[in-house]
């Protein structure tokens, strides 16, 4: 029922939202929109100008071609979103009321004929309804999309909140291969305020999802086919999203500043990255929501040391300036509940042959300093992506605990074992899936419920957190 639900949304926002304006636009939106870095008064609407309305559902299939066949057009291929030149703006409404208009600007086709547009002065704790023009260079009308999103409630309002987490979604692996990944189907149930992914949102290297994106056109290509399913960017029309890169999408596998993926130079990684999501001045910010959440979204790839230097004090995932600004802003922070969500693990426990995050031992001093200090903060915890399994564990040593969400599908899940248990491990599955959270009051004391979800969304392990009080 999830997936027919979303489907027939895709399907009317293509169609019944749009009606006659789709049919004859010149211009078009096929990826969609995406709604983002959403607080209390303030949001980003991302969008891309295509030629075509859809994918090309009818190109040559990439089979067991790793780059684009001698000969052949990228446009040719299977899956492809030409990009187009032309105009876009955005409006916004509150209660049915036109509040606020962007004015028409160009895409950029340096950065892949996409647009962001900040939406200011907007209400804390509101629901905003937005729609998004597109027209030619000479002004031919072209498709229109229309979305929703929630703003943050302002600190002192002590509002019940829910927010969903994912990580590792890769195109082959997709269970609903027309359609999508099934967990943006399953998540709307759960009816989040706002979505974070945690990285690895695409992969420019995998072996099983040609073509291998050894340059930035092939890049790029594996962003738009990605966000041309239905399922992804009917679910991104509705729900607001803070997005984090990992090393699958800066340029390869457990990369670091300098490396390069054939001619996808570190540079061109960082850029497109920040051309393809909803995205402010800084890959690491926090953000609060309301009286009794506060998230901190960190950079993981930018700053960091290489993985073989040796570990000591100058080693380092965060980079300094990064990690005094985590410390000095979460003892700033009155939120009741304060969640670190890491785009890699800080507690683990990992597996013995990695070496890229701070639940390995090689970034043991660094990891050790974030958990010592995450110890001694009240109502604080970690969510982390990465990891091709679900978990929730806690650190022998500071007693830190970790909410890994796992991977965005079954066919996604494995790397580890469920009879390689430990005593860290409160809940151990190796299932695709997703985590959600939600920040409520139960006679007047803060909850957080952390649920881990199956694919389908069906639920596969529930933590509830009381929070403690000064008076505690």
């Amino acid at each position: 029922m999830p997936r027919l639900r979303l489907l027939l949304m895709a399907l009317g926002f293509a169609l019944c939202s749009l009606g006659v304006a789709e049919i004859k636009a010149e211009v078009f939106l096929a990826n969609g929109i995406k709604i983002g870095e959403v607080d209390s008064n303030s949001a980003i609407v991302w969008t891309r100008l295509t030629q075509f309305s859809d994918r090309n559902l009818k190109g040559l299939s990439w089979g067991d071609n790793e780059s684009l066949p001698a000969g052949k057009s990228l446009e040719e291929m299977e899956y492809s979103v030409p990009g187009a030149r032309g105009d876009v703006k955005v409006d916004w409404w509150l209660e049915g009321v036109r509040v606020g208009g962007s004015g028409w600007g160009a895409v950029d086709p340096q950065k892949d004929f996409t647009s962001q547009i900040k939406l200011s002065d907007l209400l804390p704790d509101q629901e905003y309804r937005v729609a998004v023009y597109s027209r030619t260079p000479d002004g031919a009308p072209g498709q229109t999309i229309k979305g929703r999103f929630r703003t943050a409630p302002s600190e002192n309002e002590a509002e019940p909140v829910r927010f969903t987490v994912v990580s590792c979604q890769e195109f082959s692996r997709r269970d609903d291969k027309p359609n999508g990944h099934t967990i943006y189907s399953t998540m709307l149930d759960v009816d989040p305020d706002f979505f974070v992914h945690t990285g690895d949102i695409v992969y420019y290297d995998y072996k099983r999802s040609n073509p291998k994106a050894r340059n930035s056109e092939l890049a790029r290509y594996k962003w738009n086919r990605m966000y041309s399913l239905p399922y992804q960017k009917a679910f991104h029309n509705q729900v607001s999203s803070y997005f984090i890169k990992d090393d699958h999408d800066t340029v390869k596998n457990d990369s670091t500043p300098g490396d390069r993926y054939g001619d996808l130079t570190w540079d061109q990684g960082l850029w497109i990255f920040r051309e393809q999501v909803p995205m402010g001045k800084e890959t690491y910010r926090t953000v609060r929501w309301g009286k009794d959440l506060q998230i901190w979204l960190v950079e993981g790839r930018d700053f960091r040391s290489p993985n073989d230097a040796p570990d000591g004090p100058e080693k380092t995932i965060w980079g300094e300036e990064q990690k005094q600004w985590f410390f000095e802003s979460v003892k700033k922070s009155d939120a009741t509940f304060r969640i670190l969500i890491s785009p890699t693990p800080v507690v683990g426990p990992d597996r013995g042959n990695k070496f890229d995050n701070h639940a390995n031992v090689n970034f043991s001093h660094e990891g050790n300093e974030i958990r010592t200090f995450i110890s001694k903060q009240r109502n604080m915890f970690v969510i982390c992506g990465d990891r091709h399994w679900q978990y929730v564990s806690q650190d022998t040593e500071t007693g830190v605990r970790e909410y890994a969400c796992g991977s965005a599908s079954d066919q996604h899940a494995g790397g580890y074992s469920e009879d390689r248990r430990t005593p860290m491990h409160e809940y151990l599955k190796v299932r695709g899936g997703f985590l959600s959270v939600q920040i409520k009051r139960e006679n007047g004391r803060a909850q957080a419920v952390l649920t881990h979800h199956g694919v389908d969304g069906q639920v596969l392990n529930r933590d509830v957190l009381e929070a403690e009080t000064v008076e505690d």
